[in-house]
Order: C-alpha cells, then structure tokens, then sequence
C-alpha cells in the first residue's frame, strides 16, 4: 500500500519535470512533422507514439487536472469559464460534423440515381482527376465513414444536448445535491477510465496501421529507437472489396477522437456537477448552450 503511494505521488512529481522537458524541446517529438528525413526525425515519431499512451503521459494530464481543479474551487469563474470552454468546444465540433449525415443522404441518393438509373461504374468529384474518381462500389463503403464522425465527433455533443439515454429510476428520486454526487461519481469512476481505456488501445491500434514496424503497447521506449533505424510511413490502404473504401485508418483516427473528446467532456461534466452542487438547484442550466427548434416547439422537443 506504502509502495503504491510513493509511486502515484512520484509520478505526480515527475509529470511536471516531464511537461517542461516537452514543452521546452518539441522537437524531440515533433519533428517528425516535416518529414522522416533523417534518424532523428524518426526518433522523434516513435518518441511520440510511446508517450501518447504512457504512464508518463497519463499522469501529465492528471497533474493538469488536478491543478486545474484546485485553481477552480478557489476561483469558482475560472471553472465555469472551463465548463463553458469545453462544453463550447464539444458544441463546435459535433455541430460541424452533423452535417456529415446530410452528405451521407445526398450521397447514397447519387449512388442509387447513378448505378440503377445511369448504369454508371465510377462517380467523378471533378472531371479527369483521377484521385476523385472512384468506383461506384468505393463510394458506397465510404458511407460508413459518414456514420462514423457523427457517432465518434457529435457524442459529446449529444451529450452535452441532453440527448443520450438516462435510465434514472433512481436518479430521478433524489434530491439536487445527491444527483450531483451521482453525477461527479459517474464523471470520475465511469466515463474519465472508460476513456483513457478506449484511448490507450485505439492509440497503439492506430499507429499499428500508419507506420512500419509495428508498434505495440508493450514495446519499452528503448526499443522503439532501435526501430526507428528502419522507421517508414505504410498508412493503412487496404478495402474489404477489390474496389471498396480502402482509407480505413480515418476510422482508427476517430475513434481516438473519440476517446480525447470523451475524457474532455468527463472533466467539463464533472465541474459543472461539482458547481451547481455547490451553488444549488438556481444553478442547473447555467450557461448550457444547447439547441432548440424555435418558439412554439417546446412540446414536440419535451418528447425526446
């Protein structure tokens, strides 16, 4: 038990000498960016695979957390102003990416007026560009890409829309306070691990399909150098049909979105419970942002 303390608060500490030393030399990890021109450059990118899903990284972000609260229970404004700040972000981003289901209509409707009525094999985005035109069949696999950013990117917001399922046969009984305890307790036990746990195989499950060798959850930082020697992009091009959707990697990239807006929303959720628990019921609401259909729909929107 003793042992376990040491190490949780030794890694609290370290977390900021480790933040400094990337904040400070980003080109140890980023210089990958330009290109993977030389060792260096690959070392960079294998630095940042392990550490996008290392303990180091995870205690870095926790040590962020944690000050960022206390700063927040001593100045409440500068946690609303978080919970409106990443709330407003999950807003952004999922109503941008809703309209992808607007795009998968119009689209499935092109595909059928195109295949059934033209009797077309390939859609062209702009005529004689060959990166654009594809195969009927690979524009009919690309639809499910569409599904995925608006489950993976509009979670959040649906979450912060008041839109998921709540099974409440208890919640609902409750008083205010208590509900806000229900709140921080799922917030913390259920939703921030659920996230960092998505997170830590979609992250390796990503980079296993972008780069060559292989990289692995297991693999120690020392023997990623050693790979780096042979380090090359082989991003994942690979589609279920000779000529399907062959960019399935997006989806790994999504569902590590996925996971970073989740723990985001997790933080946002739990401030916002811990401040109208503190505040009271007058608190409920407080600058949530959330859309209506307009004056006069108030009893179609109580119906879902």
């Amino acid at each position: 038990m003793l042992d376990g303390l040491v190490w949780f608060l030794s890694n609290i500490g370290q977390a900021f000498v480790n933040a400094g030393y990337a904040l400070t030399h980003p080109s140890s990890w980023l210089s990958w960016i330009g290109g993977l021109e030389t060792t260096e450059d690959k070392q960079a990118l294998m630095r940042f695979v392990y550490y996008g899903g290392s303990v180091e990284f995870f205690f870095v972000v926790f040590t962020v957390f944690l000050i960022v609260t206390a700063i927040g229970v001593w100045r409440p404004s500068f946690m609303w102003g978080c919970v409106r700040g990443l709330e407003g972000f999950a807003n952004t981003v999922g109503r941008f990416f809703a309209w992808a289901g607007l795009l998968m209509v119009l689209q499935q409707i092109v595909i059928v007026f195109m295949q059934r009525i033209f009797t077309v094999a390939e859609i062209s985005l702009i005529w004689n560009v060959p990166w654009l035109t594809k195969d009927v069949s690979w524009w009919a696999e690309e639809l499910k890409l569409y599904n995925a950013m608006i489950v993976c990117m509009c979670a959040t917001y649906t979450f912060v829309q008041g839109g998921h399922v709540r099974v409440d046969l208890v919640y609902s009984g409750i008083s205010h306070r208590a509900k806000r305890v229900v709140d921080m307790f799922g917030s913390l036990i259920f939703m921030m691990p659920a996230a960092v746990l998505t997170w830590m195989y979609g992250w390796f499950f990503m980079w296993r399909h972008l780069v060559t060798p292989k990289v692995s959850a297991s693999d120690k930082v020392e023997l990623l150098m050693k790979k780096a020697r042979i380090l090359k992009w082989n991003v994942e091009t690979i589609g279920f049909s000779p000529n399907g959707f062959n960019a399935y990697f997006l989806f790994k990239v999504l569902l590590v979105c996925f996971a970073g807006m989740v723990f985001l929303q997790a933080i946002a959720f739990f401030y916002r419970s811990f401040l109208e628990y503190k505040e009271g019921a007058g608190s409920i609401g407080k600058y949530l942002d959330r859309d209506t259909l307009g004056e006069g729909e108030e009893a179609y929107e109580g119906t879902h």
